[in-house]
């Protein structure tokens, strides 16, 4: 019995996690360039160790370990804005932004310009062109992005959207604020990297389908706690037999 309150809390703690990842799909609905995570379990089978001298012999039992989050990478919808300096990322390419812990990598197109001049992300983190930061004077106008990433004004060209991709992009780890970080170097997303102008790129998480799942995983946690009640149950019954006949 104590047997299937370990594999029961095995599963519990999995659909707790798994609630977790739900719950952060859902708050980022409406986060321009999200990408969803799901959740992948996989069986734990014990015993590591066996004991063939005893009949009848030890029954594997069916534990659940969290096997991680991977990320859908599938495209999200395309929202026209007319905002020039809105950018829509096409395909697996992905912007490269400046923080204080270094190079972070976001699909979060909607861009604006602070108060040094510089292009930044919508919190502020300095987007980085080929040649690092980009940048504006205080005398330019109809500042602007081409398809193929370059950004310019009145005045000229100020430099190219330096954009990414990744061998495995779904080993990308979620730094919160829309960003990703890569323990293995990107490589350049080449030519055929195109962006959308004056559009962003919508999260791709289906909410019909996060909702589905919330109930999924509600029900099962409360089939897997009803399961346990039981088991307790039942134990405490047979202490308490075994008991009044040694009594």
């Amino acid at each position: 019995m104590e047997n299937a309150l370990l594999i029961g809390l095995s599963r519990q703690v999995a659909l707790a996690r798994e609630l977790d990842v739900i719950a952060n799909n859902m708050a980022n609905v409406g986060t321009n360039g999200f990408k969803a995570r799901s959740a992948r379990f996989n069986e734990f089978l014990m015993p590591v160790a066996k004991a063939d001298a005893f009949k009848p012999a030890d029954r594997p039992l069916s534990y659940v370990i969290d096997k991680g989050t991977p990320l859908d990478l599938s495209q999200g919808a395309m929202e026209l804005t007319g905002n020039p300096l809105d950018v829509a990322l096409k395909g697996d390419n992905y912007l490269v932004v400046q923080t204080p812990n270094g190079e972070r990598y976001t699909r979060a197109g909607s861009l604006n310009i602070d108060r040094q001049g510089r292009l930044v992300t919508q919190t502020g983190l300095p987007v980085l062109g080929d040649g690092g930061p980009i940048a504006f004077g205080s005398s330019e106008h109809s500042m602007r992005i081409a398809a193929d990433g370059t950004v310019s004004s009145d005045q000229g060209t100020r430099g190219k959207l330096r954009q990414v991709r990744f061998a495995d992009p779904r080993a990308l780890a979620s730094e919160g604020s829309n960003l990703f970080s890569s323990t293995t170097p990107p490589q350049p997303a080449g030519i055929e990297a195109r962006l959308e102008p004056g559009a962003i790129e919508r999260s791709n998480v289906k909410a019909v389908v996060e909702l589905t799942r919330l109930m999924e995983v509600q029900r099962n946690y409360q089939s897997v706690a009803n399961m346990m009640s039981k088991s307790d149950e039942l134990r405490s019954r047979a202490i308490s037999r075994l008991a009044d006949q040694q009594a």
